[in-house]
Formats: structure tokens, C-alpha cells, sequence
């Protein structure tokens, strides 16, 4: 499976938009897509719910304190404190059109 960088985003988008007629620099796009990344960031750091209709819905909940394992000493408990982490919860659009994938993924594995 591929990995996409945020400058291989930024091409494709440009590459995209230049198909459309619409003259926009690769560095555009990049601005675009970073300052993207800080608003979801900051609105998530203060508790807000970032919600793109189609695509999906970025949530903070809360993961509460726990009692884990060392792998290296599995006889001691190892306190794990209550801490904040980002949900993704995809929308219909996404769902429907990655319900696909399973077949391409199959294929790619060795």
C-alpha cells in the first residue's frame, strides 16, 4: 500500500485544479492544505468537533486511566493515567467508497 505525503497531495490538487483551467502554485496548495491541518488541530486542542459533510468527523474523547502490562515484565502492572485522543468517524461518502478496498488490498499482499 501507497503512502501519500502532504507534498504528493499538494501536487495531485494542483495538477487537479491546472486540468480545471484554475492557475494555482503548488506552494498555494501547500499553504491550503497546512493551514487546514492548524485549524482542525487548534479547534480539536480546545474540544470542538470538526465535522467535513462526506468525508467524516474528528472528535477528542476521552481514554480513561488503566492497568496495563509490561511486554518485557508481564508480572507488573503498569499504571496507565486518563489522557485525551482524536476519533476519526468516517462519513457516508467515505465509507461507501472505501468499502471497495478490501479487494485492492488483497491483491497488493505478497
Amino acid at each position: 500500500m501507497a503512502t501519500i505525503t502532504k507534498r504528493e497531495l499538494a501536487i495531485k490538487i494542483t495538477d487537479q485544479l491546472g486540468a480545471k483551467n484554475h492557475k494555482i502554485t503548488q506552494q498555494d496548495v501547500l499553504e491550503v492544505i497546512q493551514t487546514l491541518i492548524e485549524e482542525i488541530t487548534d479547534a480539536l486542542a480546545e474540544g470542538d468537533t470538526v465535522v467535513m459533510r462526506n468525508f467524516g468527523a474528528f472528535q477528542v474523547r476521552e481514554m480513561k486511566a488503566k492497568i496495563g502490562r509490561n511486554p518485557k515484565d508481564p508480572e507488573k502492572d503498569v499504571p496507565i493515567p486518563a489522557r485525551a485522543a482524536v476519533k476519526f468517524k468516517p462519513g457516508k461518502e467515505m465509507k461507501e467508497k472505501v468499502a471497495t478496498t478490501l479487494r485492492i488490498i488483497r491483491e497488493r499482499k505478497p
